[in-house]
C-alpha cells in the first residue's frame, strides 16, 4: 500500500513539475529576452521591454506555491490548492480579457489565446496532481487555507 502512495505522489510531482517548468521557462525567457515579445502585446520601445520583464517577474512570483506542492504534494496540499486557484483565476481572467479585445487586434488576441491554452492545460494537470496525491478538501477544516 505504501508503494501505491509513493507512485501516486510521483505522478503528482510529474504533473506539478510540468506546469512549473513551463511557467518558469516563460518567466525566464520574458526576463532574459524581453525584446522578443513586445510586438505580441502591441507594445514597443523601452516601455514594452519593461512591461515584458515585469510579466516575467510576476510569473516567477506566482510560482512560489508550486515549489512547495512539488516538494511534497500531499503534505503541502494547501500550496497545491492555492496553485489550482491561481491557475483558475488566471484562466478565467484571460478568457474575459480575450472577449474584450476587438477582433482587429489579431496578434494580441493570439498571444492571449496562447496563455489560455497553456493555463487550461496547467489547470487540468494541477487538478489531476491534487487527485493523484490523494488530497481531499475537508470544508470543516478550511482554516488551514
Amino acid at each position: 500500500m505504501k508503494e501505491n502512495w509513493r507512485l501516486r505522489e510521483w505522478i503528482a510531482r510529474i504533473l506539478i513539475g510540468s506546469v512549473l517548468g513551463m511557467n518558469l521557462a516563460a518567466a525566464i525567457d520574458f526576463i532574459a529576452r524581453p525584446e522578443l515579445y513586445p510586438a505580441s502585446y502591441e507594445l514597443s520601445g523601452e516601455v514594452g521591454r519593461a512591461v515584458i520583464i515585469g510579466y516575467g517577474i510576476l510569473f516567477l512570483m506566482w510560482q512560489v506555491p508550486y515549489f512547495f506542492a512539488l516538494f511534497q504534494p500531499r503534505r503541502h496540499w494547501v500550496s497545491l490548492f492555492q496553485a489550482i486557484l491561481m491557475q483558475g483565476v488566471g484562466l478565467v481572467g484571460e478568457i474575459l480579457l480575450l472577449r474584450n479585445i476587438p477582433s482587429q487586434h489579431a496578434v494580441l488576441r493570439g498571444s492571449i489565446a496562447r496563455f489560455i491554452f497553456f493555463d487550461r492545460g496547467g489547470l487540468v494537470f494541477l487538478i489531476l496532481a491534487f487527485i493523484a496525491a490523494g488530497n481531499k478538501i475537508n470544508f470543516r477544516h478550511m482554516e488551514e487555507l
